[in-house]
């Protein structure tokens, strides 16, 4: 079953704590990076936390900007993603912050613990995962009930050790605050255990004020450099807007992504989207963006079908646009076949001119279902 993509978000001290033992939370971030945490939260679909956190801290969990509350709106979404808490007792303080300030929340737990939450009346939706807590149904949940494309992880550390170890983080963005805790009995982000195989991959590294984000990606034996979950994740996504497309006897049916380096998606589209009888996927996500829009340079476009390089309903065809653009990176699923355009070679026009192209072939199925007729 599919899971949202996963991102763990923490900020620790140099030793690798994320709290003190004092009465009173230990700010460790900045106020420019709260803001592009606040960024983060906006472009999620939910935001979750251990019941610890909710003890702990009493967080609200808000999207703060109103400008990013109202793009939300506009994009059709709720002005606040979901907020997710897990308990495997169930037993939650009904005044916490969480429960009173925001969009909707949900409460996942166990059979035992979903009585005991659903006893205390809180302003939530309360799920039971069955008679222990198991993140993989939690995550089947959030995407095909919720609707849930992209989750955000803020703690505490045992939630953010249990996905880590059980191979579910697709993204780690890490903030290093420049203090010492000392304290062995404080909070720390990770706890014992077994891990993942594989390295993390450091794929940006940012000065904000004075603390340092830091995004890594997990990898895995075989998986190799250029690829990570969030590919798959955004591939998959394509595919899928391909089934969208009105259906043609004289033109492919594609679906295509724009995501900037922060796994912000930045835009969407699919063949023949809004009437246009000849407009191509890549084509229609690329027009929605601002030209100016710098997060370009660093984006990846991924989409079901190598771009084409020829075609005979617009002046430019889709690796020229994405040249144009200026993005630097396509992920894709199936290499263009003959069917319209003989000896078509987007990948070749696009890595001549220093793009790097990945195609996944595993998802190549896919990108073809919806064309089998044209086949």
């Amino acid at each position: 079953m599919p899971h949202p993509y996963v991102l763990l978000s923490a900020a620790v001290s140099l030793d690798g704590y994320l709290d003190d033992t004092g009465p009173d939370r230990l700010l460790l971030s900045s106020p420019a990076d709260f803001d592009r945490v606040d960024e983060v939260r906006a472009s999620v679909d939910a935001i979750l936390i251990g019941a610890g956190t909710i003890r702990a801290d009493n967080p609200r969990l808000l999207v703060n900007s109103e400008a990013r509350r109202a793009a939300r709106v506009a994009a059709g979404k709720p002005p606040y993603p979901l907020k997710v808490t897990v308990s495997g007792s169930g037993g939650l303080d009904p005044s916490a912050n969480f429960w009173h300030t925001g969009g909707e929340k949900l409460v996942c737990t166990t059979d035992k613990g979903a009585e005991r939450a659903r006893a205390l009346g809180l302003a939530a939706d309360v799920v039971s995962l069955g008679p222990e807590l198991d993140w993989h149904r939690l995550l089947e949940h959030l995407h095909e009930e919720r609707g849930v494309d992209r989750l955000m992880v803020e703690g505490g550390g045992r939630v953010h050790t249990q996905l880590l170890q059980q191979g579910l983080v697709d993204e780690l963005q890490l903030v290093l605050a420049p203090l010492f805790v000392g304290t062995p009995d404080a909070p720390r982000l990770f706890g014992p255990g077994t891990y993942q195989a594989g390295r993390l991959r450091l794929v940006e590294s940012r000065r904000i004020e004075d603390v340092v984000l830091m995004r890594y990606e997990p990898t895995a034996p075989g998986t190799g450099l250029h690829t990570s979950p969030a590919d798959r994740h955004w591939l998959s996504m394509a595919c899928e807007l391909a089934t969208r497309c009105p259906p043609s006897r004289t033109a492919f049916s594609v679906g295509a992504v724009v995501v900037a380096a922060d796994g912000t998606e930045l835009a969407r589209g699919h063949s023949r989207e809004a009437g246009d009888p000849v407009v191509h996927a890549e084509e229609v996500a690329l027009a929605k963006i601002d030209p100016a829009d710098p997060r370009l340079a660093t984006a990846t476009v991924y989409t079901s079908l190598e771009p084409c390089t020829r075609r005979a309903s617009r002046p430019f065809p889709c690796a020229r646009l994405i040249l144009d653009a200026g993005v630097r990176r396509v992920v894709t699923a199936w290499r263009e076949p003959d069917t319209f355009v003989a000896g078509a070679d987007g990948t070749g026009l696009l890595t001549g001119a220093g793009v790097d192209v990945v195609v996944l072939g595993e998802y190549e199925g896919r990108a073809k279902a919806p064309n089998h007729h044209l086949l």
